[in-house]
């Protein structure tokens, strides 16, 4: 068939007073296709109207459709067992034609950004061969839109914590950060709400603040929005995980830190024949700079020392100085990605490794424990709350030595002591304490009850005597001598 330029030429040489013989010898083409364009009369190729091969079976192929779950291959073995003459690509693209299981494709945007204008960050479940195990792996990955450099880090779990240490170690690697950065709606960040009505947690706001960027979240079922950190995860799983085994967790992060390095450096026709590499050194000096100091993330907690000399974090104990446990200190424990610190105070006392794999662990430093009798000494010299109680209160020492005698006098129940010396007048609570010796009685609650009967007694008036009431006989007999 002609198509509509040579049909135009045609009709062009026709008016130019040229016969079809010479209009054929012209333009290539026969005398026959000549003379149907000029009966014709048109420049518009004429519409071929078939019959579709499928059309006679649409009621059955709609029907099959349903009833074998969209699988067209047993939609055409049903077809053909029923004894009809249709062949499997006349099916499929029967179906394509009239979207009989295939949705119409929508013309998908394109998304530019310039220099330094946004960073996407996400995650996705993995597994990986570590210490020999198959383990799951939440592999945490953060892409440049405009050069589109990739970093990316895995972690056995992605909390708050993991997430503001893997926008640090990102922040490092690319040397500061973009005007935003796009993330999908994770509760990590999102404290309420979805797309442009999510609410960040102001905890995360805060930690953007330091590296000058804000959070973005897409709307929900945008994944393109954020497709060039999301096309990143198949890349990783069929690339970096398949066939590598790793030690540990460290070993594992920095192979991917290696692996970015490789995948950065290589040159992709995607980038017009450039390496994300060379389009970042571009990028670089749009981006926010890093802050003059970047402190460590770490979460704070609050311990006191357990009978064994271990402060307990996160289902492990780690050890600390043996004198602390008898002196009943309360102290900070920060927990870094690597390592674990404990302070009293502003000093620090103790530092360990943190074992990264969630297991129960017993983290002992030998100079932690103490020589050989040192323990039974100095278990015979009062802990610092009890020295503290008994310069308060120096008439208390009898019988803090008798709770000492019955296996009583820890720090809890010292501090129970110091609470009720605050709390209490003291005159009913001494009282109540030497009542309490005289008859070796060293319960502190019911200590306490005794305490509290006297201020009863002590501070609160007597309830007084009401007249008694008259009876109604009373009243009728007053009324009837009347």
């Amino acid at each position: 068939m002609l198509d509509q330029k040579t049909r135009s030429a045609i009709l062009r040489l026709r008016d130019a007073h040229h016969g079809a013989r010479s209009i054929a010898k012209a333009l290539g083409v026969s005398r026959s296709a000549v003379r149907d364009v000029l009966r014709s009369g048109s420049e518009a190729p004429p519409l071929l109207e078939r019959a579709e091969r499928g059309e006679p079976y649409r009621a059955e192929i709609l029907a099959l459709w349903t009833s074998c779950k969209g699988n067209l291959v047993r939609v055409h073995e049903e077809l053909t067992a029923a004894g009809a003459k249709l062949s499997y690509p006349a099916l499929t693209a029967f179906c394509r034609r009239h979207a009989i299981g295939h949705a119409p494709k929508v013309p998908a945007g394109q998304y530019v950004f310039a220099p330094g204008v946004e960073m996407q960050h996400d995650t996705s479940p993995h597994h990986a061969s570590i210490g020999g195990k198959r383990t799951p792996v939440q592999s945490a990955s953060e892409v440049l839109a405009h050069s589109t450099m990739l970093f990316f880090q895995g972690y056995p779990r992605f909390t708050r914590f993991e997430c503001k240490v893997f926008l640090t170690d990102a922040a490092g690697y690319f040397d500061g950060a973009c005007e935003r950065c796009v993330i999908d709606n994770t509760h990590v960040v999102v404290a309420s709400g979805s797309g442009t009505a999510a609410v960040m947690s102001p905890e995360m706001i805060a930690f953007a603040d330091r590296f000058g960027f804000r959070f973005v979240a897409h709307e929900i079922g945008d994944a393109n929005r954020s497709a060039k950190v999301e096309r990143r995860f198949h890349f990783i799983e069929n690339n970096f995980l398949a066939g590598r085994e790793f030690r540990d967790w460290q070993h594992f992060n920095a192979e991917a830190r290696a692996w970015c390095d490789r995948v950065n450096d290589t040159h992709r026709r995607s980038l017009g024949g450039s390496s994300a590499r060379e389009l970042f050194a571009v990028e670089r000096r749009a981006m926010r700079p890093l802050p003059m100091h970047v402190p460590e993330v770490y979460l704070l907690h609050h311990r006191i020392v357990d009978n064994e000399g271990f402060v307990n974090v996160q289902r492990a104990r780690y050890s600390v100085p043996w004198k602390l446990r008898l002196e009943g200190h309360s102290l900070e424990v920060r927990e870094t990605r690597d390592r674990v610190e404990i302070f009293l105070g502003p000093r620090l006392v103790a530092e360990h490794a943190r074992p990264t794999s969630g297991e129960r662990a017993r983290v002992i430093d030998p100079a932690h424990r103490p020589p050989r009798g040192e323990v039974e000494r100095a278990r015979r010299e009062p802990h610092v709350e009890e020295r503290r109680l008994m310069e308060r209160a120096p008439a208390w020492t009898g019988f803090l030595t008798l709770m000492k005698s019955r296996g009583r006098g820890s720090v809890r129940e010292v501090r129970h002591l110091a609470r009720m010396l605050d709390d209490y007048p003291r005159d009913a609570l001494d009282a109540a304490i030497e009542e309490a010796a005289r008859f070796g009685m060293t319960d502190l609650e019911r200590l306490e009850r005794m305490v509290l009967q006297r201020i009863a007694r002590d501070f609160l008036p007597a309830p007084r005597e009401l007249p008694e009431a008259p009876s109604f006989r009373s009243m009728h007999d007053e009324e009837h001598d009347e």
